[in-house]
């Protein structure tokens, strides 16, 4: 096992989900009325502000969760199969697209962007 690599994984994986809670606990809670999304403006930033905000925010944990899925299995030693490569990718476009697209109820075209890499990424595996 390469102590490093499964350091850096344990790491990152526990700042992603650092970040996230403290973004709820410090950030967002304030600015919600009971959904899952904030709706509260907090001038000078408008409600799709904060809307995109939280989006981006929850994103950069996903994507550092998948950088963990990768520096994990270094850590193992195992050989990396270009599946688990790309369902790590797939994991955090997937799960960013879905963000956006609850987040900004659709009207942030991030979504659309993300959506786009997963379903080339897959595309690319399967030919």
């Amino acid at each position: 096992m390469q102590i490093p690599y499964m350091t850096a994984a344990m790491v990152a994986a526990l700042t992603g989900l650092a970040h996230s809670v403290l973004g709820e606990v410090l950030i967002f809670r304030h600015l919600r009325e009971g959904g899952l999304v904030p709706t509260l403006a907090a001038p000078p930033l408008r409600v799709r502000n904060i809307r995109i905000l939280w989006a981006t925010w929850h994103l950069a944990t996903l994507f550092g969760w998948a950088f963990a899925g990768v520096l994990f299995q270094l850590a193992l030693g195992r050989p990396m199969s270009a599946s688990f490569v790309i369902g790590a990718m797939l994991f955090a476009y997937l799960g960013g697209a879905l963000l956006v697209l609850v987040g900004t109820r659709g009207r942030h075209p991030g979504w659309i962007a993300l959506t786009a890499v997963a379903a080339l990424t897959a595309a690319g595996n399967a030919g």
